[in-house]
């Protein structure tokens, strides 16, 4: 079995790490401080890198982790990333300590995000990891993709499992919901989940895995139900 590890970074990021007894993994390190301290805390060698997406933040660390461990291997994009990146489009598999994961194209928040999904007997559930897609409650700002674009690419995730974990990159979850409370003032399941989250806050825990089935009740972006509605919905919470 493989274990996923919460690595914190900067203000609000999350690396995760994917890792055995030897080896590992990461995703979307935007800082190598926090990675290389805890492999050699865990004598763990570095075997791969996943990249989201291209912002800094997520691959800001990509150079010095190669330089680092140089046998590394890094998958992005199309897009040229950090590394050099070995680029994956759409179903392409990439093999993760021996656990298949599946490239989806989610474009949106930039146009070259992917995700990575896999349903694997290594994991005690499915897992994605969804960069700056799909967040706990909502959905990342459209700086390069459209409405339609994030519509689709959050339509694409939707159709996971619904026992799939989601595992986004920032912890943003109280904010997300304080705004989906608005979106939808008489989705109880919303409200309760937002007190939830609050006393999860206050006490300094991360809320992050998400899974699919409570983002279907609770996230006002997945749950959009035409490219207006949500991008209505982005637009009224960039405005927040």
């Amino acid at each position: 079995m493989l274990k996923i590890i919460r690595l914190h970074a900067f203000n609000d990021n999350y690396i995760w790490v994917i890792r055995n007894q030897t080896v590992a993994f990461v995703v979307d390190p935007g800082d190598c401080d926090p990675v290389i301290n805890y492999l050699n805390d865990e004598n763990l060698q570095l075997q791969g890198i996943l990249l989201t997406h291209w912002h800094n933040d997520h691959q800001g660390g990509v150079e010095v982790l190669k330089a680092t461990y140089p046998e590394a291997q890094v998958y992005g994009s199309t897009k040229q990333l950090k590394g050099p990146s070995n680029p994956v489009r759409e179903n392409d598999r990439v093999d993760v300590l021996g656990a298949e994961f599946r490239v989806l194209e989610v474009p949106g928040h930039t146009l070259d995000h992917v995700a990575f999904f896999s349903h694997s007997c290594f994991f005690d559930f499915p897992v994605a990891f969804t960069g700056d897609t799909l967040f706990a409650a909502g959905c990342g700002r459209l700086f390069e993709g459209t409405p339609n674009d994030m519509f689709v690419s959050l339509g694409k995730l939707n159709q996971l499992p619904e026992d799939t974990k989601i595992f986004c990159a920032h912890e943003y979850t109280e904010a997300n919901l304080k705004f989906a409370v608005t979106a939808e003032p008489d989705n109880k399941a919303m409200s309760d989940r937002l007190e939830r989250v609050k006393i999860q806050r206050l006490g300094s825990e991360p809320t992050i895995p998400t899974d699919l089935a409570l983002e279907r009740l609770t996230n006002p972006f997945l749950r959009a139900s035409s490219v207006e509605q949500l991008a209505a919905r982005r637009k009224a919470k960039d405005q927040v």
